[in-house]
């Protein structure tokens, strides 16, 4: 592998310098229900590939995908002493992963608040512990699409229901806030509303669906709670059926698509994630306060701009500070290779997974300098 392959560092006589990379240790892969199979393998993959043995601990919620995916990678060679799959609950099974005074590194994709407890607990040294804990962490958003004047409304319409309602809006990734500048606003609001009124909110399995349930009752409740606290906040402009009879065939809760408008940065439904299919509207007046209110989040994890301005798409550039910025297209969606995956401020520790990159993060550097005069000798003068 390239990444372990020493590599010179200047050349200068009687002395030889080299960096090289070893593995940290063994590594806890916690991973997150959303996306079962995807993210599970890459942290997995990452962790096995630059020579650390992993532990891995899927959601409670999606345990027989991460049995299928440690299968395949004990089928494909790897070691049974180099891969464990352990099950349980994050309190119990992944408090004591992350505290283990073995585990050298931490991979961790989840909630905010799950992430930032691990954080902490990572930081404190255990008996017996001979590192400090790497944590490689993705948590969540509150993702931003601009709209300008000059948008293309029909791509911007499209574009901003696609991100906010596709999989129920449960991405870190998903749109929770359209901005859209004022001369825009009324016709953009108008278009998106009876956009989303035509989406299907149906079974999975059948192929017309565009919308399915959400994972559970706990995450239903949630969202629930905030689609009450948008009405007090802002309006109401679409809350979209639940067929009859539907939840009682899937078993799963189901939440159609909401949208509010109204909202102001300073309200809660503007600035807290909500993890399903709600969307804020907001109206700014020009395109350099819609720029300050998508960067007002204490998340910088995916945000996304429609313009036809040149100036603005090089504005956005410079200043929309997210780690996944998507232009003229939905910001949902991240294809290894192609869009590096992973934001900062609390959006996690800016990881870039898929991307050239990200296996540094399983990794130490070592420094070697080797003096090369024997007895006035240098060799390549």
């Amino acid at each position: 592998m390239a990444l372990f392959e020493p590599k010179r560092l200047g050349r200068f006589v009687g002395e030889r310098n080299e960096r090289i990379y070893q593995p940290r240790g063994v590594a806890a892969v916690i991973a997150p229900w959303n996306f079962p199979a995807a993210i599970l393998t890459g942290m997995t993959a990452a962790c096995l590939a630059t020579g650390n043995p992993a532990i891995v601990k899927p959601s409670a919620r999606t345990p027989g995908t991460a049995w299928a995916i440690c299968e395949i990678f004990w089928r494909a060679g790897v070691p049974a002493e180099a891969l464990a799959c352990v099950h349980g609950s994050g309190d119990v099974v992944g408090a004591a992963l992350v505290r283990h005074p073995h585990v050298a590194i931490i991979a961790f994709t989840g909630s905010k608040e799950v992430g930032l407890e691990i954080l902490q607990a990572a930081s404190q040294v255990g008996h017996g512990q001979a590192c400090i804990k790497k944590v490689v962490c993705e948590m969540g958003g509150k993702n931003a699409i601009v709209v300008d004047e000059s948008a293309d409304l029909d791509e911007a319409v499209l574009g901003v229901r696609q991100s906010a309602f596709g999989y129920s809006g449960q991405k870190c990734s998903a749109c929770s806030r359209a901005i859209v500048v004022d001369a825009l606003y009324e016709r953009f609001l108008h278009r998106l509303i009876e956009a989303t009124r035509s989406l299907v909110v149906g079974d999975p399995l059948h192929p017309g669906t565009d919308l399915g349930p959400v994972i559970d009752e706990a995450a239903a409740r949630k969202i629930r709670e905030y689609i009450e606290i948008g009405t007090q906040e802002g309006r109401l402009e679409l809350a979209c059926p639940v067929p009859p009879g539907l939840e009682e065939r899937v078993k799963k809760p189901y939440i159609g698509p909401h949208i509010f408008s109204g909202i102001r940065p300073e309200h809660r439904v503007a600035r807290e994630e909500i993890f399903g299919p709600v969307l804020s509207v907001m109206r700014a007046g020009d395109f350099d306060e819609a720029l300050d209110w998508a960067n007002g989040s204490t998340y910088r994890l995916t945000g996304g701009v429609y313009s036809r301005k040149p100036s603005h798409l090089e504005q956005a550039r410079r200043r929309f500070r997210v780690g996944n910025l998507y232009l003229n297209r939905g910001i949902t969606g991240a294809l290894v290779g192609r869009q590096p995956f992973g934001g900062g401020g609390l959006s996690g520790t800016g990881t870039q997974a898929g991307g050239p990159d990200y296996l540094l993060h399983f990794v130490e550097p070592r420094s070697i300098c080797e003096n090369t005069m024997r007895h006035g000798f240098a060799p390549g003068l």
